[in-house]
């Protein structure tokens, strides 16, 4: 998976290798060529490789920062004739657009639906192709070749909203940013929202009205409810449980947050809302501190974000009040 940091070291490291490789090639044999197929002892034209690398690069970065998911292919090993050349790569974002190519047909075709996979699954995959003159690649791609792709996900940093600044917002903050979350905190007080209490967070909101208008969750959004209140509560839960994020948690006790859950459904919100509401919060490690309760939260987070199972949650289930199954 890609780091914003390491990509153009990475990228410039391997522009200049290709240009040695093509500067110096140890071959100097002739080249034998199929219908549309490139050996992999001959670099392509200069004007093809130009299309991908940089413009690739800066658009995995692009992806990130708007916090949108892709998938980036790559092709790491050839052996004899293939419709591209090792390390093309293209980039399939998440709704479906490519830029870059890997040789097109089939090939692609087959990339392109493995990359939607590899971003719903956030696991990357190899994969490999013969393409020795089989029926199924017959697409101008008959070249006696074989390649290796390896498809990997590109994700966008996970970050988690903390609605609420008191102390185990601080210490959930902590937490959180280590296991590499960016941090947002929401809190209407400005004494409890301000950087000197979280110097980690990235964004900082001192009216929950702002905050909703602004905050766009989606599949690397985790949002945690810690307010003061009840009243502030069921007010963030009602227009959370409305989105789309990845997670939504909230701190109380059982009886709470039934409670929550049941003044909510008179206002009008459907039970279906709250079944992926993990609450009250966290995984069940007989948390009592603060910093406990933060771990335990951060536990849950990084359960959902990895995709782990089987796991002792607190979650209760509107209908009948029993420890609820989440994640």
């Amino acid at each position: 998976m890609f780091r914003d940091h390491d990509l153009f070291h990475g990228m410039l490291f391997h522009i200049n290798k290709l240009a040695l490789v093509r500067a110096y090639g140890t071959s100097t044999k002739p080249v034998s060529r199929t219908r549309r197929a490139i050996d992999k002892r001959r670099p392509p034209p200069y004007s093809n490789f130009r299309l991908f690398p940089m413009d690739i690069f800066e658009e995995v970065v692009k992806l990130r920062h708007e916090g949108r998911r892709g998938a980036l292919a790559t092709i790491v090993h050839t052996n004899g004739s293939i419709p591209s050349f090792e390390s093309s790569r293209m980039l399939v974002r998440e709704d479906g657009s490519i830029a870059g190519t890997i040789g097109g047909g089939c090939v692609e075709a087959e990339v392109w639906a493995a990359a939607k996979e590899v971003m719903q699954a956030e696991s990357p995959r190899k994969m490999t192709f013969n393409l020795n003159n089989e029926a199924n690649y017959d697409n101008g791609l008959i070249c006696g070749g074989t390649l290796e792709i390896f498809v990997e996900p590109i994700l966008p940093q996970p970050i988690l909203y903390i609605f609420g600044g008191g102390h185990i917002s601080i210490a959930l903050a902590n937490a959180a940013s280590t296991a590499g979350f960016a941090i947002g905190v929401i809190d209407d007080r400005k004494s409890f929202a301000n950087p000197e209490r979280f110097p980690m967070a990235r964004e900082i909101y001192t009216s929950f009205e702002e905050a909703f208008a602004k905050i766009q969750p989606g599949a690397a959004t985790y949002m945690v409810i810690v307010t003061r209140g009840h009243k502030d509560d069921m007010r963030v839960l009602g227009w959370a449980v409305g989105t789309s994020p990845r997670y939504i948690g909230m701190i109380g006790s059982k009886r709470k947050v039934l409670s929550v859950y049941r003044a909510l459904k008179k206002d009008g919100i459907v039970p279906e809302k709250f079944t992926n509401v993990h609450a009250p919060v966290g995984l069940n490690i007989g948390a009592l501190t603060p910093e406990e309760i933060a771990i335990s939260i951060t536990a849950e987070l990084i359960a959902i974000r990895r995709g782990a199972t089987n796991l002792s949650h607190k979650a209760v289930n509107i209908e009948n009040a029993t420890p609820a199954s989440a994640g």
